[in-house]
């Protein structure tokens, strides 16, 4: 009987019974949801850092305003930006002292150089009470101070909204999400917008609307709603 040959390798049409099957089991289906779920935690956590981080930061403007104030007050028995004596002070040109009424005039969002409310900043600068440019030539060089937002924060004595107390003056910030408002007024006040030193108006279109002829927000912050945030002292 002749040997017979036999192919070495089988037709392609041939089951492989070596062949093993495609696919991710189970255990390696479970292993990329727990990855996937740590780092899902990850980037909720370090969000809640971030906005704790920004609550402190306008936290502390707000604190900050008041030391500042009140230091300048203490050392030169006038209120910066009201003070009339800053020209002669500093051996600067006219047009960067207040009336010496006592106040600090214009809205605390006011964008004219000559208003009290902008020159508190040059006179808190000048004297060490704050950092940042003294040249107010013009709204552009004064370099205001912002928030953690990117909104303008600012001071006057003249009341932001006509909910809030009357009180010697008022530090206000805008731009503020909901989310950090309600925090920021829980930290500082009683976390109602409409009520207590600290208040808060919701922005339409981002512009500020605290302007002294409104009422703060009757309803409770919202999580993407801009606020504007204002203290009194």
């Amino acid at each position: 009987m002749k040997n017979r040959h036999f192919p070495k390798t089988f037709p392609k049409d041939f089951p492989n019974a070596s062949r093993k099957a495609s696919g991710f089991t189970l255990v390696e289906i479970a292993i990329v949801l727990v990855i996937i779920g740590l780092l899902i935690g990850g980037v909720l956590k370090g969000q809640e850092l971030i906005n704790n981080a920004k609550v402190k930061n306008i936290g502390n403007d707000f604190r900050n305003a008041q030391v500042m104030l009140y230091g300048y007050q203490d050392k030169f028995r006038r209120l910066p930006g009201d003070d009339n004596t800053a020209v002669s002070r500093w051996q600067i040109t006219g047009g960067h002292e207040g009336n010496g009424n006592g106040v600090i005039n214009g809205r605390w969002n006011s964008e004219n150089i000559t208003d009290e409310s902008i020159l508190v900043w040059e006179h808190l600068r000048r004297a060490n009470l704050a950092t940042g440019s003294t040249d107010f030539a013009s709204f552009a060089t004064a370099a205001l101070p912002s928030n953690a937002e990117g909104g303008r924060f600012g001071v006057s004595g003249e009341r932001p909204l006509v909910s809030m107390p009357g009180s010697s003056f008022y530090a206000c910030s805008d731009s503020i999400d909901g989310k950090l408002a309600l925090q920021l007024d829980i930290n500082m006040d009683d976390g109602k917008p409409d009520a207590g030193s600290l208040q808060a108006i919701a922005q339409a279109n981002g512009t500020s609307q605290a302007t002294g002829a409104q009422n703060a927000s009757p309803d409770p912050y919202a999580d993407g709603t801009r606020y504007t945030v204002c203290m009194s002292y």
